[in-house]
């Protein structure tokens, strides 16, 4: 834009700009009532940071090693890192396999589309229930009666039922009525109609949450190893009782690399699949 057409003509009034409305009532009581609130969360658990400030010589000393890690942890094929990793993975997709699996005939059963009234509300109940729990209530209950990975991956595939179930029926309720009512005036039965006409039309949806729950799945594996759970964690765990803090960074490091890595496959994916 040249100068000439910057300046205004001359004997024009400059135009007038309407005044910025004030903040609604509604708006500041909101914001004093979240001020108030953390103020009495934090007054009641005696919040302070200064334990952090009296401990800052060892934190120093912690971050000084975990800027130094270890890079012969990533480097060698055999460490126990890659052990681990390969462990963590092998929980996420058997967990992810046969969650997803159940959980889309537990869809079936929940959608009004799909099921009998009363299936459907009874199913709907047991899913609620399911998803009340996070992942590491019931990883903690199953470390109590059994070791190795197997705490793992019992612990995600019922978190991913409860998550794959709830959304794949939710796509079943939003489904086209139209090749349903063409089975039913044919005289197809429920199995029928799920095969032909609604499996079809939510397998993209579908698709895009079994992603999503791996994704979930190689997160919250890591969180669960620290309870036991097998896994990355486990070895998380173990360095940091050992202080051995540069062998730990180096660990989130790779598992740092790695989600980043999922992430972005499982979002392309997703964006291919809906």
């Amino acid at each position: 834009m040249t100068q000439a057409t910057l300046e205004r003509p001359s004997g024009q009034p400059r135009p007038v700009r309407p005044q910025q409305p004030p903040p609604s009532p509604l708006l500041v009581g909101g914001v004093l009532g979240a001020v108030a609130v953390t103020v009495v969360a934090g007054w009641a658990i005696d919040f302070s940071l200064a334990p952090v400030i009296e401990q800052w010589p060892k934190l120093a000393m912690i971050l000084e090693e975990v800027v130094r890690p270890e890079w012969k942890e990533i480097t060698d094929p055999s460490s126990r890192l890659w052990t681990a990793l390969m462990e963590t993975a092998a929980i996420a997709v058997i967990a992810t396999f046969v969650g997803s699996l159940i959980a889309l005939g537990v869809a079936l059963l929940g959608s009004k589309v799909s099921a009998p009234p009363a299936v459907y509300r009874v199913t709907k109940s047991v899913m609620s229930v399911i998803r009340s729990l996070p992942d590491m209530a019931y990883a903690l209950v199953f470390v109590a009666v059994v070791t190795g990975p197997l705490p793992g991956i019992l612990a995600l595939t019922i978190f991913n039922i409860g998550i794959v179930a709830k959304l794949t029926a939710e796509s079943i309720d939003a489904v086209d009525p139209g090749p349903l009512e063409a089975l039913d005036a044919a005289g197809a039965t429920r199995w029928q109609r799920a095969r032909a006409a609604i499996v079809p039309q939510i397998l993209p949806n579908y698709a895009s949450y079994v992603l999503y729950v791996f994704e979930l799945n190689i997160r919250a594996s890591v969180v669960l190893g620290a309870v036991g759970a097998g896994g990355v964690g486990q070895l998380i765990m173990l360095y940091f009782n050992r202080a051995d803090y540069a062998r730990l960074a180096a660990v989130v490091i790779v598992i740092f690399v790695v989600v980043i890595a999922i992430d972005l496959l499982s979002q392309l994916l997703r964006r291919r699949l809906v």
